[in-house]
């Protein structure tokens, strides 16, 4: 080192730092050999602290002020340096200025589909996008398990580390929230909370907090959207026929228009039927009608029989014969079909009562 240098390093006595960057986390002062002169000005701003290790160990930790590096100021150092006793040469040690304003407009997503159970939709999968903040709330700890020895620590070092968090802890949430996927929209204010709660924990141990986070967006797959709108345009149609007659109105139109001459040509064609019909109107009268579709065939009763207090059946009125032959159902046996209002006498019921015409009945006074 030149004399220049020298003289530079020990008459310079302010330690300070000025950030003109916008993602600069942790940034080391230079000085020649890490010399700091005993009784320097260090100051440190609004939004920074500065943090000394001295021999690999982290010392102290400086908060927004201004101060002068003496013994009464610097209490672990002076422990490390053994200054009580008066010792006041340069000492070698690192200081580095940790930005502690917030980080914003920071960026996350899924990187693939998060799978989940929708009440409604069963298995499906939804991906999701938004913003946060960060913050360093304790610049020891972020130091020592983060920044290391790194002379400038920014943003996007560890942003990558901090997604994965946020999209892992964004899975576990949404998949245990069981709220509906078409209501989720409604929610992410509320999601967003749970999810900050459940990320707080982790980031906690690399002394920083994100005292803000969005949820932007939450959707299907291209293909679950399209079935989706599919479904919801079928809930708009309405009458179901006027949209099919409407639809393919304008395919004819459409396909019409598509393919030019060929269009043109059944325009034409139509036309010329049209025509012919109007010349020959009575040509539609004397057409003979279609023949009218046959009518439903009639539905069989089922029966069902009331014997000592319970009931059996139901019995068709096949399996009803088959009784009346054999001497299980009598013109006294209560019967029931549906549509029929209480229990009646099988004999009551017309449909029942032919059962017992095929025998003859009972001779009189028997």
């Amino acid at each position: 080192m030149g004399i220049l240098d020298f003289l530079t390093g020990e008459f310079i006595d302010v330690i300070h730092w000025t950030d003109d960057t916008r993602d600069t986390m942790v940034w080391r002062f230079q000085r020649e050999g890490h010399e700091i002169k005993y009784g320097a000005k260090l100051t440190v701003r609004e939004g920074q602290a500065a943090v000394f290790v001295h021999e690999g160990q982290l010392a102290d930790v400086f908060t927004p002020g201004l101060y002068m590096l003496e013994t009464n100021n610097m209490p672990i150092m002076t422990t490390l340096q053994h200054w009580d006793h008066g010792f006041k040469s340069p000492f070698k040690s690192e200081i580095y200025f940790v930005n502690t304003t917030r980080f914003t407009d920071l960026k996350w997503g899924t990187k693939n589909p998060i799978m989940l159970r929708d009440p409604e939709f069963g298995p499906t999968r939804i991906r999701a996008y938004g913003t946060y903040t960060v913050k360093v709330s304790d610049p020891a700890r972020f130091m020592s398990e983060i920044v290391g020895t790194d002379g400038e620590f920014t943003m996007d070092e560890i942003g990558f580390q901090l997604r994965n968090i946020i999209v892992q802890e964004f899975s576990r949430v949404i998949a245990a929230s069981g709220i509906p996927v078409l209501d989720m929209a409604a929610n992410t204010a509320d999601l967003g909370k749970l999810v900050a709660g459940a990320i707080a924990e982790t980031v906690a141990q690399y002394g920083i907090v994100i005292p803000e986070f969005y949820i932007e967006n939450i959707s299907l797959p291209p293909a679950v959207e399209k079935a989706l709108d599919t479904r919801t345009s079928r809930g708009l149609t309405g009458d179901l026929d006027a949209h099919m007659k409407y639809a393919a109105a304008e395919a004819l139109r459409q396909g019409g228009e598509a393919s030019g001459a060929m269009g043109a040509g059944m325009g034409a064609g139509m036309g010329m039927a049209m025509a012919q019909q109007m010349a020959n109107p009575w040509a539609r009268q004397t057409a003979p009608a279609a023949a009218a579709p046959p009518p439903p065939p009639p539905v069989e009763h089922v029966w069902h029989i009331a014997e000592g207090g319970q009931t059996k059946g139901p019995f068709s009125k096949a399996d009803m014969g088959k009784m009346a032959q054999s001497g299980e159902l009598t013109r006294e046996t209560h019967v029931w079909t549906p549509g029929q209002d209480g229990w009646l006498r099988a004999e009551d019921v017309a449909e029942l009562a032919q059962l017992f015409t095929i025998l003859p009945p009972p001779p009189p006074g028997a």
